[in-house]
């Protein structure tokens, strides 16, 4: 199943999920969606991906329903986004020699986290890393360029059994 991110033409970060007939909040990049998507520019990159996976913190969150591969996170768990690294927007093991974002963390962000199959087959370097779909930070403030919503509402997309993730412009709608 197809989802859609459809992006607000009145703010850079927000966006609806529509995912079969529900149509939910979603927050994106602080600085909108990008066709030509670089490391660090804050965008949420345009186009269709496929949903690789799920993490999720077993310690705090119930096993989502889904029918992707679902994986409980560790500590050890990190993602690269070091463009000089062979290891690039890639999972690696804890510690790592590369600069990487941890993904068992204080905050709740990654209590869920889906991977999204963005410049993954291969990596380019540079043109941006570590796209996930996760949870909302409870002031709902802007991502650096993944896809963020409710708990409740992440929960219900992957239990419609989203596979696949379509990012549109602003003004357009599927």
């Amino acid at each position: 199943m197809m989802i859609h991110v459809c992006c607000s033409a009145n703010s850079d970060s927000d966006a609806q999920l529509h995912c079969g007939h529900k149509i939910m909040r979603a927050v994106i990049g602080r600085n909108g969606v990008s066709a030509a998507k670089r490391e660090g520019d804050l965008c949420t990159p345009l186009g269709t991906f496929p949903l690789k996976c799920v993490y999720y913190r077993a310690d705090r969150v119930a096993r989502p329903r889904t029918t992707l591969p679902v994986i409980p996170l560790s500590p050890q768990d990190g993602w690269c986004d070091d463009p000089a690294s062979t290891d690039y927007n890639r999972h690696v093991t804890l510690p790592h020699p590369a600069r990487h974002e941890q993904l068992w963390r204080d905050d709740h962000v990654y209590d869920l986290v889906v991977i999204v199959g963005y410049n993954d087959a291969p990596a380019r370097p540079g043109a941006g890393s570590a796209i996930f779909m996760h949870l909302q930070r409870p002031d709902g403030s802007p991502t650096e360029g993944c896809v963020a919503l409710t708990e409740q509402d992440l929960r219900s997309v992957l239990a419609e059994g989203a596979t696949t993730m379509a990012i549109h412009p602003p003004g357009v709608s599927p």
